[in-house]
């Protein structure tokens, strides 16, 4: 089995800062804005940023969870039942500026489909993306991150997975590994 070590757990917390760190540049005052965590894996990510920034500012920061299920544009070819997960925005999103946040961005399918479940919520004044990983050379729409953790060449045939103490795994960790394994 083929599998590379993109990012260890101590890379990933200094990643994290990082991340923090320009958003409170181009942010100040998180008073107007909110992160939105993509269901499934992107909410940990959102836990971790928000907890951070928290530590480092003082400063609460609105976090929600958005499912986009049944925005995606490919919910009728899929031949096993999906199933859903929880949406949980208990904020206002209308005239926020939102920081959109999902743990790898790949084809910009997801991106788009938030982009359409968000708005159910209302009109935000401005949309950001941050993802942890942008696979290069993959997308099928043109999306793009604001806040990138690290861009990763892949091939088609590979995968990226992050795996969350959250989720179980003994540590947090990104690989980068073959589809079939």
């Amino acid at each position: 089995m083929e599998k590379r070590l993109i990012f260890d757990s101590q890379l990933i917390q200094i990643t994290i800062s990082r991340l923090c760190h320009e958003l409170i540049e181009n942010h100040q005052d998180f008073d107007h804005s909110a992160i939105l965590g993509l269901q499934p894996r992107g909410i940990y990510l959102a836990e971790r940023l928000r907890q951070r920034l928290l530590e480092i500012t003082g400063q609460k920061v609105s976090l929600g969870y958005l499912d986009v299920t049944f925005y995606r544009d490919d919910f009728r070819r899929s031949k096993s039942t999906l199933k859903a997960n929880a949406t949980k925005i208990d904020f206002i999103v209308e005239g926020k500026r939102v920081i959109l946040v999902d743990d790898v961005l790949y084809t910009g399918r997801t991106v788009r489909a938030a982009m359409d479940a968000m708005n159910a919520f209302g009109r935000p004044e401005q949309v950001e993306l941050l993802t942890l990983v942008d696979r290069k050379y993959t997308r099928h729409l043109p999306v793009e991150a604001n806040y990138i953790g690290r861009q990763v060449n892949t091939l088609q045939s590979q995968r990226v997975k992050v795996e969350w103490k959250e989720q179980g795994a003994a540590n947090d960790s990104i690989w980068l590994v073959e589809k079939g394994e």
